[in-house]
C-alpha cells in the first residue's frame, strides 16, 4: 500500500494515484496543478450572484496519508484565475500561508512533515 495518496478533482473527473515517497507525491501534485493552470482561466459565472474566476475552484488536488481516522490531508485549490491556495484538513480546512520566498507546495510539504 502506498504511503501517500494523491486525489485530483477536476470538473467531473476524479483521479487517484499512490506514491511511496513524499517527494514523488509533491512532484506529481506540482505537475498536475501546472497542467490545470495551462488550461487557462475560468470565466465569470452568474448564479444568484456573480462569481469572478478568482472565487471559483478550477480543481482540488489533495494529498493524504495514513488511514481514515488517523490520516492527515493537505491540498491545493487551483483557483479559476490560476492562483494556488494550499490548505490542511479534511472537514475543517484551514488555509496554509507559506512564508515569504516559499511556494504553496513548500507549505504542503511542511504540513506533512
Amino acid at each position: 500500500m502506498a504511503a501517500y495518496r494523491l486525489t485530483v478533482r477536476h470538473g467531473p473527473k476524479v483521479q487517484r494515484e499512490g506514491f511511496d515517497s513524499l517527494g514523488e507525491a509533491i512532484e506529481a501534485m506540482e505537475q498536475r496543478s501546472r497542467e490545470i493552470q495551462d488550461e487557462g482561466p475560468l470565466g465569470e459565472v452568474s448564479a444568484l450572484r456573480d462569481f469572478e474566476p478568482g472565487q471559483r475552484v478550477h480543481a482540488r488536488i489533495e494529498l493524504s496519508t495514513g488511514g481514515v481516522l488517523r490520516g492527515r490531508e493537505v491540498g491545493i485549490d487551483v483557483m479559476g484565475d490560476g492562483v494556488l491556495v494550499p490548505y490542511a484538513g479534511v472537514i475543517r480546512k484551514r488555509r496554509l500561508e507559506p512564508p515569504d520566498g516559499e511556494t504553496a507546495f513548500d507549505a504542503v510539504r511542511a504540513a506533512l512533515q
